[in-house]
């Protein structure tokens, strides 16, 4: 799809909207200090690298990837001088870097993100709705670890077309909702982990009010109980040798079946000109007045926003080598946090240019956005004394320099 340059209204840039906040904004200090506080890491003592300030260094070490270690906490350092415990932050060695984030640990950045991290669509968000219905999808993939022999042990080292892989890999599992793109939880471990097993665990955050679809792999019948007991609505591709067996044929086409000991409904349709010689859907919505069939065979393709989400991820903050920094398992899980939460801070703001546009979330330019807030973060100021402040700033059209 063709990209369309940020724009609101009046003219001014994305790159305006978003002059200050940036991380913050969506990660506010009150919240980084309540969930330190929740997991016993708030700093003690006065320390060169306090832990608020931790937080959003591993936060960043995604924004600037092509960046050193100690060039991340400089960049970091301006916009955190006004805090008490950003006064004293010095440009520490890698060392005490290290040392500081073995000491914060990843259970902070996942009390942010149990604070913070939500669905972003409003009434109005275009790309995000089905007649009423959160669109959502979840999927997996994997992520390259620093081949070390921990890293090894944890995560494993995948069968390659010639012995090993060169690299350990993590697998991770994101619930991402469709339109704003944004992911807004994941599950990820070792790399023999299933993708379903994952999945099951993302059901937690599943209601009523939410269309959730999958592709073929995923569907089983334990997990497709499972979902279908948060209340949510499911859209699933079904593998051609899926046995469903045709209880009511429906006015559109599509029929009743029975999956699981479970009435489910079956779309099939074919796409003139495609590798796959037929489609086959299984969803909860059973009466075809309110989902039509050849509604739902254009829906199902939706699904594919969740491959550009990790395009995203993995193409334009981790780079041209998207390897992981970290050395040890516990640091390549709080850098796994890190690096969802700053794909979760771009996505909320692109959402908030795009309703302010009136625009689709979709057509706003990701990397572009990256690029902005990579530069606001190593402006003084960046971090706002609160979040009043903050919003009142993001009102102010501000020019780059």
């Amino acid at each position: 799809m063709a990209r369309t340059r940020a724009v609101l209204p009046g003219g001014a840039r994305l790159s305006d909207y978003l002059s200050v906040g940036v991380i913050a904004k969506v990660f506010p200090l009150r919240a980084v200090r309540a969930a330190l506080r929740e997991c016993g890491r708030a700093s003690q003592r006065r320390r060169a690298l306090p832990a608020e300030a931790m937080v959003y260094y591993v936060i960043a070490m995604s924004l600037f990837r092509a960046a050193a270690t100690r060039e991340v906490l400089r960049c970091l350092a301006d916009g955190l001088r006004w805090t008490r415990s950003g006064a004293g932050l010095r440009i520490a060695s890698k060392v005490a870097i290290s040392r500081a984030r073995t000491r914060l640990g990843r259970k902070p950045l996942r009390g942010l993100r149990r604070r913070c991290v939500r669905v972003l669509a409003e009434a109005g968000t275009r790309g995000a709705w089905y007649r009423g219905l959160r669109l959502l999808a979840y999927d997996g993939t994997t992520l390259d670890v620093p081949d070390e022999r921990r890293n090894r042990e944890q995560f494993g080292l995948p069968g390659a077309g010639r012995g090993k892989a060169a690299f350990p890999k993590l697998r991770v599992t994101a619930l991402v909702e469709l339109g704003t793109r944004a992911a807004f939880a994941w599950e990820y471990g070792p790399y023999r982990e299933s993708e379903r097993k994952q999945a099951e665990r993302l059901h937690r955050h599943l209601e009523a009010g939410m269309l959730l679809l999958a592709d073929r792999g995923y569907l089983g019948v334990a997990l497709w109980r499972s979902a279908v007991r948060t209340g949510a609505d499911l859209l699933w591709r079904v593998k051609c040798d899926t046995v469903l067996p045709l209880r009511q044929v429906l006015p559109d086409g599509s029929y009743l079946s029975e999956f699981g000991g479970l009435t489910a409904r079956v779309v099939e349709y074919t796409i003139p000109e495609s590798d796959e010689p037929s489609y086959r859907l299984l969803t909860t919505r059973l009466d075809p007045l309110q989902a039509p069939a050849a509604e739902l065979a254009a829906l199902y393709h939706e699904r594919w926003e969740i491959e550009s989400t990790y395009d995203e991820i993995k193409t334009h903050l981790l780079g041209r080598h998207p390897i992981l920094r970290s050395k040890t398992p516990p640091l390549v899980r709080q850098e796994v946090e890190g690096l969802m939460l700053a794909h979760y801070a771009v996505r909320h703001f692109l959402h908030e240019a795009a309703q302010q546009a009136d625009d689709d979330p979709d057509r706003l330019s990701f990397t572009h956005a990256v690029q902005v807030i990579r530069r606001r973060i190593r402006n003084p100021g960046a971090f706002p004394r609160c979040a009043s402040s903050a919003q009142a700033a993001a009102g102010r059209p501000a020019r780059d320099p």
